[in-house]
């Protein structure tokens, strides 16, 4: 007896959602027993090491690390633009909202006037 997609979909996101719930409630014990409220990455790392999924775990912990840098590192390039009063536009010539997800592209226009070139960061 064949199944039909939609069963078979149906079926899939019923298990991708045990085993979601599976992990983030080994993660919240630990959290519970450590007296914290919140989930965090590292967490779901720890969970999924404990359960058996190390296959999982190490790529996520590599994630999980180049986001954090990532980030550090956005967020010290904002911090440098807002000390040099540099407005930053995302890629569509907008500037960003302050919960915008969107990628900010960086770019410098040089002015060759008549009294001489002059940079200035858009």
């Amino acid at each position: 007896m064949q199944k039909s997609p939609k069963k078979l979909k149906k079926r899939l996101q019923e298990c991708v959602s045990e085993f979601v719930s599976f992990v983030t409630g080994e993660a919240s014990d630990k959290c519970h027993k450590e007296k914290r409220k919140t989930v965090n990455g590292d967490d779901i790392c720890w969970a999924l090491a404990t359960l058996g999924f190390d296959d999982y775990a190490e790529p996520l912990k590599r994630y999980l690390h180049r986001y954090r840098e990532l980030d550090g590192e956005r967020a010290n390039q904002s911090k440098a633009n807002e000390e040099n009063n540099i407005e930053t536009y995302n890629y569509e010539g907008k500037l960003p909202s302050s919960s915008s997800s969107t990628p900010i592209v960086m770019f410098n226009v040089t002015d060759r006037s008549s009294s001489g070139p002059q940079s200035r960061g858009f």
